[in-house]
């Protein structure tokens, strides 16, 4: 889970081509099940559900047709913004799981104020929030206690796996190091942008700090 491969919707793969790429050496590596998740904010990436479904039956049949042994689910990453406010009191959030996950990302300029309310709204309409690359956000570091916070406040964290090797710069990689040290990693994803992205995972693949955050009791969605 958490990736850009639907083409032409947000900042990740832009045809149907590289996404095909992409498909293809997560296939190779094994993985069974895609959880792809792109952007949607209310500035840059306003997709509604209904575009993003649509798109997604495209990469289904690039799926069938390629014979991938590969299920796939449309989701989402939704920046906490104005729209997210909306579309969370249109209770239109798509999800993954039977579980209903979320998976939310913040600006980088500060923690909204507003995330708690919205983290409790979430999980009174049934959705289980999951914060995005928690690494990669300059205010925590030096404060992680504030994701043990959110952690108790029900929301769970998911961990770049590129991080690992340095792809996000040097401190989010010492970041990542602290939450799999501190066991503040629920789910490991790749955030996979575009086919060049394959070459930084392969590296973390063969990591002893890939190795060490599998380790870690992860969440298994259960998908029916």
């Amino acid at each position: 889970m958490h990736n850009h491969l639907l083409p032409g919707v947000d900042d990740g793969i832009q045809d149907i081509d590289e996404a095909l790429v992409c498909l293809r050496q997560l296939a190779d590596w094994g993985i069974q099940h895609v959880v792809t998740t792109p952007h949607v904010s209310q500035d840059f990436h306003p997709n509604t559900s209904d575009q993003l479904r649509e798109a997604g039956k495209l990469v289904q049949a690039l799926i069938h047709t390629n014979e991938l042994p590969l299920t796939f689910t449309v989701a989402a990453e939704y920046l906490t913004d104005e729209l997210f406010d909306a579309r969370l009191q249109q209770d239109d959030l798509l999800s993954f799981g039977t579980e209903r996950f979320v998976l939310i990302e913040t600006g980088w300029a500060a923690l909204p104020r507003q995330l708690p309310n919205w983290l409790f709204q979430m999980q009174v309409k049934g959705y289980r929030p999951i914060l995005a690359h928690p690494e990669r956000y300059q205010y925590f570091r030096g404060h992680i206690d504030h994701l043990f916070y959110l952690r108790q406040q029900g929301c769970s964290m998911q961990l770049n796996l590129m991080s690992l090797v340095g792809r996000y710069g040097s401190e989010a990689r010492r970041m990542a190091h602290t939450l799999i040290r501190e066991g503040l990693v629920d789910f490991v994803s790749s955030d996979l942008h575009r086919a060049r992205d394959l070459t930084h995972l392969e590296k973390v693949l063969q990591s002893a700090d890939y190795h060490a955050a599998c380790q870690l009791p992860l969440t298994v969605p259960t998908f029916v």
